[in-house]
């Protein structure tokens, strides 16, 4: 990375840097979002007083705490959990909790970070946190992770709250883990609130959380493509990272938009199929038989899989949507994508793109859009769970995918015409930068220093 032309913009990275020295993928978040506002300061210099940047990339509260629990062999094991509560300017912090061995402050902070933006973007009344532990679900027996998330709810009780902190899934913690989580709040607690989303259906969820993130990436993207390009999935090879929740079900979605989706990977390695993934046996695999990714080579004649990730990005397509994890996406990367025409990057994972390969689709003026927008329909549906739970009330799934479609347009649209405004016309990552900025920096102004 770059310095920051601003001398006060450099001035507040340093600052970062300089107090967290080892936290690389926050430091890169904040880069990323801090080069966006070099306009806006000059338009608007009277939002930047009183520290105000110096607030906003300074989390209001991080909690740290270990997590004991007891394996099935009777062994205690240990691990650390974490709840970064960054900005409540706009309403209770909300955003996920991941499950990974790959969990650390520094990922936690650049999730959180990157969380107040996306959630100002949905327009919903929502302040950006995140948390997690470095426990891995894989391999664990559904009795060791109910005992794990009963152990790290104990700790996370005291801390959230329906009308302070809203959690809800991510990596390694999907319907099952949110259920025990829940369950033990609500033991310690003594009540039933909707303190959790992404719950099951009986007891407080909402219809099409499951298939949110990668629905309200199409229909982003989709937008996107027709606004700045006139194009759209119609016909267009489609290669897609991950196999998760977010994966599958933008592979769903773009599939229905008339996309031919050819490659889907785990953290094991890719496939690619050039009839066209079969959607159906990916499910079953991931979602009921929890098998690696490389099974469906086994199982589908003329289909291909390939160790490890990266080549993924050398097959030849015109949409690539990245949701498998940060930084997973790079320069080298992103110029093989161009040489081989796309014309659509959305990242579906959080920051799955780096700077260098951020910038190579910037500057070719592709249709280039950052997870906070393109990835928001996940926090959007959870943002409607809590909607729904404080009514006592659910809605129809064509409710709830109806207002998530219009989120999303919504969001591409305001990050437009955010880009326009600014004099930086396309340039989505500038745009939802700002157009997510504007209104926490006007709340925050409002309620003074705090």
């Amino acid at each position: 990375m770059t310095s920051l032309k601003n001398k006060y913009l450099q001035q507040v990275y340093e600052g970062v840097v300089k107090r967290d020295p080892d936290q690389k993928e926050f430091h890169q978040a904040v880069f990323e979002v801090l080069q966006s506002f070099e306009p806006v300061i000059k338009k608007t210099p009277e939002l930047f007083e009183n520290g105000l940047l110096e607030r906003l990339v300074e989390p209001e509260r991080g909690i740290q705490f270990r997590v004991a629990w007891v394996d099935d062999k009777g062994k205690t094991q240990v691990n650390r959990g974490y709840r970064f509560q960054f900005n409540s300017a706009i309403g209770p912090y909300k955003g996920g909790l991941r499950f990974h061995p790959s969990v650390t402050a520094s990922i936690i902070k650049f999730l959180g970070f990157e969380q107040i933006f996306k959630n100002s973007l949905t327009g919903l009344p929502m302040g950006g946190g995140k948390g997690g532990s470095d426990f891995d679900p894989k391999g664990k027996s559904d009795a060791e992770i109910m005992r794990f998330c009963q152990a790290f709810m104990t700790e996370l009780s005291r801390h959230i709250g329906a009308d302070l902190d809203v959690p809800a899934g991510d990596i390694g913690v999907g319907g099952r883990e949110v259920g025990y989580m829940f369950g033990q709040y609500k033991r310690i607690r003594n009540e039933f609130t909707g303190v959790l989303t992404g719950k099951g259906l009986s007891f407080g969820g909402s219809l099409v959380r499951t298939q949110a993130t990668g629905y309200g990436l199409c229909y982003f993207a989709q937008e996107a493509m027709a606004t700045m390009k006139k194009e759209s999935f119609k016909g267009k090879v489609t290669v897609i990272s991950g196999s998760g929740n977010v994966a599958i079900y933008a592979a769903e979605k773009a599939m229905q938009l008339g996309a031919k989706v050819v490659a889907m990977s785990d953290s094991s390695g890719y496939i690619y199929d050039p009839k066209g993934i079969k959607l159906d046996i990916v499910k079953q695999l991931k979602e009921v038989e929890r098998e690696r990714i490389s099974k469906y080579a086994k199982m589908v004649p003329g289909s291909e899989y390939h160790e490890g990730c990266k080549k993924i990005w050398q097959i030849p397509c015109k949409v690539a949507l990245p949701c498998a994890t940060q930084n997973e996406l790079d320069g080298e990367d992103a110029k093989v994508l161009l040489k081989n025409g796309v014309i659509a990057v959305c990242e579906g994972a959080n920051m799955p793109c780096t700077p260098d390969a951020a910038e190579t689709f910037i500057a070719a003026k592709i249709v280039f859009s950052p997870g906070k927008a393109s990835n928001a329909g996940g926090v959007a549906t959870s943002g409607l769970e809590m909607c729904q739970n404080s009514e006592r009330y659910s809605w129809t799934a064509e409710e709830v995918d109806e207002k998530l479609k219009g989120i999303m347009v919504n969001i591409f649209h305001n990050s437009f015409n955010a880009s326009k405004e600014y004099g930086m016309e396309g340039n989505l990552v500038a745009g939802a930068n700002i157009a997510g900025f504007l209104k926490v920096a006007n709340a925050m102004k409002a309620q003074g220093v705090l």
